[in-house]
């Protein structure tokens, strides 16, 4: 049974196959945490509650480092998870074991105040198969009066105290440098992660892996120690890692939606749930990281009706004509397109309303009639006979000043009172907590979706809020739309889904300014970042895909920076290999031999495609956080059932590769052997035991500047 409780311990047993996790129920009603880390073989093996557990008024230090779920209550001298308000002005709780209901996977653990009307759910899941556990916190009004809540964390987690120090492992970037990798040592204070302009954010991403160090160092690609999570919610969200000294060097980590302009009014009866938490150890490095989560996520954060299905190969317009969007030159593209065997042609911004510039037209979401003169209809059947499918480009969360919309409802729109609201991109930001303005974006984009035949929709999100107010939210809870937001957009999204079940929703946000678990559970696929440049891709895709699964990740064949790094097709395919594969661009530039060798490795992307979105990954070359003059990337993917394997090398600077390193491939059959096909150097054996790829490795063929190489492998019978 992957949930226990042991009655005469007083402990409850949370095992995945590898781990576990261990929670004490004390004598006086109090949760303390014992143990995250390795599963052990008997329950005895675990560690015993902590000395000073008694309940006393002056003996809580050792209470607070251990809490569960730590609340306002006596000293504290770590992140508390919840804080709030009863109506008397009480901040304090004095929460004790009310019941639990463990139910398979599940378990559930009631709390409730000595005094006041206030319930507190724990809620945990187990995914044996994943070695993942997640967990959140359910707050319940059970009084009979207002209770404001201040700060609500899904959880909160102490590391252990007596093996060493941790090093933290965190993505952050900026507009076009997304998911850079950044490693620094915890010290004792506190460590903030977080976004707080209404939508993940390009700065951080809410996801945290902290290794222990030793002697030797921290843990590598393929060894070591990692506790590692994030959170399943894309609005204000936070991560504190922190450490005390003494007396003792204690490290814990909170995550949860972000106190910072936050409250919320829960009123009697009423119930606030907090966004799933995943928390995950294990004691082979940061490769297993990666392929927990990303087996945790596409079996159980992925939209179920697509997770298994293989992502098509996309081309989207916008490089080729930008707003110059009409039947004719969207026609001619898609013939280009088909040429290269693409799948799914996708038309972006422009062809909607009086949207001829950014200035204009957002909002509008009717089809131009001076673009289209007979809608989309020609074009989608004409996009249908060169047999691929159809999408189009939404922006709904936002609106144009210059707009129908707008015009007619400025006060959907966030903004302040007595002043001018203010434009980003020439835009502003939807109220989506609101209920009209659910309904107005779900009805013309049902009607869209309705009306034609799409098969895709890349939702963007393109400017952080400013004015964090509007019309029709009362002075009591205006800082409840940080929340409210999120829960309009993950509601009209499954609306959505549900009505157009054929339709692919990709998740866009500047680039890769919403990538998250939150939008993954209800986003079949997100894109990665503006920046398609071939060479820095690198670093942003290594830095998405080690958290969020590969076919999620949308990488594009594009023009970009063709002028001061020539970059050949055979380079910007490889690089765009390592995900989903699109196309950006201009192919009105292209000549009938550079169509004819895009054709060619779009039909190479289809053949490996499944052992590429489907298999395990593996990072053969990482690059490294500390250093950025790298020569050269590799990654590896394994089939499932370890038939095949594909491998992709590319050097990061322009000159010759001259002292190429050996691809260690892990994730082999040892026992099989595997025939070697590709880029593979020269007197190099063309068959290998699986045992000798991991052991010997391969040697890649890479020859001038920028090279590219591709190998596969494939088990003999």
């Amino acid at each position: 049974m992957p949930i226990r409780y042991l009655d005469e311990q007083r402990l409850f047993l949370l095992e995945t196959d590898r781990t576990a996790y261990v929670i004490y129920l004390a004598e006086h009603g109090q949760l303390l945490h014992l143990y995250w880390g390795e599963k052990l073989v008997f329950p005895a093996d675990y560690p015993g509650p902590p000395l000073n557990h008694a309940h006393s008024a002056f003996n809580t230090w050792g209470n607070d480092m251990a809490a569960e779920f730590p609340v306002p209550y006596n000293v504290q001298e770590i992140e508390t998870c919840l804080r709030l308000r009863f109506a008397d002005g009480t901040r304090d709780l004095r929460l004790k074991y009310s019941e639990h209901i463990i139910d398979g996977d599940n378990l559930a653990i009631t709390l409730k105040d000595e005094f006041y009307g206030f319930t507190l759910r724990l809620v945990y899941r187990v995914y044996p198969e994943c070695d993942i556990l997640t967990r959140r916190a359910e707050i319940i009004n059970s009084g009979q009066e207002i209770i404001r809540l201040d700060e609500v964390l899904s959880g909160s987690v102490p590391l252990p105290y007596d093996r060493g120090d941790f090093r933290l492992s965190h993505l952050s970037g900026t507009h076009v440098t997304e998911f850079q990798l950044d490693r620094e040592p915890v010290k004792p204070g506190r460590k903030v992660l977080e976004g707080r302009q209404n939508y993940t954010g390009h700065a951080h991403n809410p996801f945290f892996a902290l290794d222990l160090v030793d002697s030797q160092g921290g843990a590598t690609e393929t060894g070591g120690e990692v506790w590692f999570g994030g959170l399943q919610w894309s609005g204000n969200w936070k991560i504190v890692v922190e450490q005390t000294r003494s007396p003792l060097k204690r490290t814990r980590v909170a995550a949860g939606i972000n106190d910072w302009d936050f409250e919320w009014q829960l009123w009697p009866g009423q119930t606030f749930e907090t966004p799933w938490m995943t928390l995950g150890y294990t004691s082979a490095g940061f490769g297993q990281v990666t392929r927990n989560l990303h087996r945790y996520q596409l079996a159980h954060i992925l939209p179920q009706d697509k997770a298994a299905d293989l992502r098509p190969v996309l081309y989207n317009s916008w490089e080729a004509v930008l707003f110059n969007v009409n039947e004719t030159t969207q026609m001619a593209l898609a013939e280009k397109a088909a040429r290269c065997g693409v799948e799914l042609f996708v038309v972006d911004d422009g062809w909607f309303g009086a949207r001829e510039h950014d200035r204009a037209g957002l909002g509008d979401w009717t089809v131009n009639p001076q673009r289209f003169p007979r809608g989309l209809q020609p074009l989608i059947d004409h996009v249908n006979r060169l047999g691929m499918q159809f999408g189009l480009w939404v922006e709904p969360e936002m609106v144009n000043p210059d707009s129908d919309l707008y015009r007619a409802h400025p006060d959907w729109a966030y903004h302040y009172p007595n002043r001018v609201p203010t434009e980003a991109r020439n835009q502003l930001i939807l109220n989506l907590g609101r209920l009209d303005v659910q309904e107005y974006l779900f009805g013309v984009l049902d009607g869209i979706l309705s009306k034609y035949n799409i098969d895709y929709i890349k939702w963007d999100y393109n400017r952080a809020i400013s004015e964090a107010g509007g019309a029709q939210i009362p002075a009591g809870n205006q800082r409840e739309h940080w929340v409210r937001h999120y829960q309009g957009l993950y509601r009209l999204v499954d609306r959505l889904r549900e009505r157009h079940p054929q339709v692919i929703f990709e998740n866009c946000s500047g680039g890769g300014g919403r990538v998250d678990m939150g939008m993954l559970s209800h986003f079949d696929q997100s894109w990665t970042s503006d920046n398609t440049d071939p060479l820095d891709r690198l670093a942003i895709q290594q830095g998405y895909s080690l958290v969020y699964p590969v076919k999620t990740m949308f990488c594009w064949v594009t023009d970009m920076n063709q002028n001061a790094a020539p970059y050949s097709l055979r380079y910007r395919f490889l690089s765009s290999f390592m995900g989903g594969l699109g196309i950006g661009s201009n192919l009105n530039h292209f000549s009938d031999g550079q169509i004819q060798e895009a054709a060619y490795w779009v039909a190479e992307y289809k053949r490996l495609r499944p052992v590429i979105q489907h298999g395990e990954l593996y990072r053969l070359l990482p690059l490294n956080a500390e250093t950025e003059q790298q020569d050269s990337f590799a990654v590896g993917y394994v089939a499932p059932d370890k038939s095949q394997a594909v491998v992709i090398a590319l050097d990061r600077r322009s000159h010759h590769w001259r002292n190429p390193r050996r691809l260690r491939l892990p994730g082999l059959d040892p026992a099989a052997h595997y025939r070697l096909a590709g880029d593979v150097a020269d007197r190099e054996p063309q068959v290998l035991s699986g045992q000798a790829i991991q052991a010997r490795g391969i040697l890649p063929k890479l020859e001038g500047e920028l090279a590219a190489a591709l190998i596969t492998l494939t088990r003999e019978s």
